[in-house]
């Protein structure tokens, strides 16, 4: 059924749908026999590296850890799903280094303005009001910078969370 182990590191804007499709995706893998983990980067930030900042040195560290978790676990399962903003192409390489050939880049897409009008945690919100001034992709400090060549690619604006999940389902088996 699983031509090999996967790990997909779900990158995109805060409200792309990067938890929603990792959850879901678990669930009907989990149907279908697989054994999948999540390592949720807001989880592992809220549990693990909750003395880090939003710098880019502290995002790469909290990056590092996810994928060190990954490579380190990636045999006792199929499937890890990552759900992590990961907003620099650099990190994501050294990611992909880490990890290895099981990683896979999962580009959920959404405009900037789609994501503030779901602002799913409040995040926008609260940076349009000023409480929060480096909120990534928001900020001119904290760019999001688009993956250049994903493996795969899920327009969330533009598709239903059905579509968006038969894709990622059908990569997974079928890559």
């Amino acid at each position: 059924m699983l031509n090999n182990k996967k790990v997909l590191w779900f990158t995109g804007l805060s409200g792309s749908g990067k938890t929603t499709l990792a959850y879901k995706v678990k669930d009907e893998l989990q149907k279908k026999g697989l054994k999948v983990a999540i390592f949720d980067g807001d989880s592992i930030r809220d549990k693990i590296t909750k003395k880090l900042g939003f710098t880019k040195e502290d995002i790469w560290e909290n990056n590092k850890l996810i994928a060190n978790l990954a490579a380190e676990n990636i045999s006792k399962f199929d499937v890890i799903l990552v759900p992590v903003i990961s907003p620099y192409r650099e990190h994501r390489a050294k990611v992909r280094e880490i990890i290895g050939d099981v990683f896979n880049e999962v580009y959920i897409r959404a405009s900037l303005e789609e994501c503030i009008k779901r602002d799913t945690k409040g995040l926008y919100k609260k940076a349009i009001n000023g409480e929060i001034n480096n909120l990534i992709g928001f900020a001119e400090i904290s760019p999001y910078e688009s993956p250049v060549n994903p493996d795969l690619i899920i327009d969330t604006e533009n598709l239903t969370i059905h579509e968006s999940l038969s894709r990622i389902i059908n990569f997974v088996i079928n890559q």
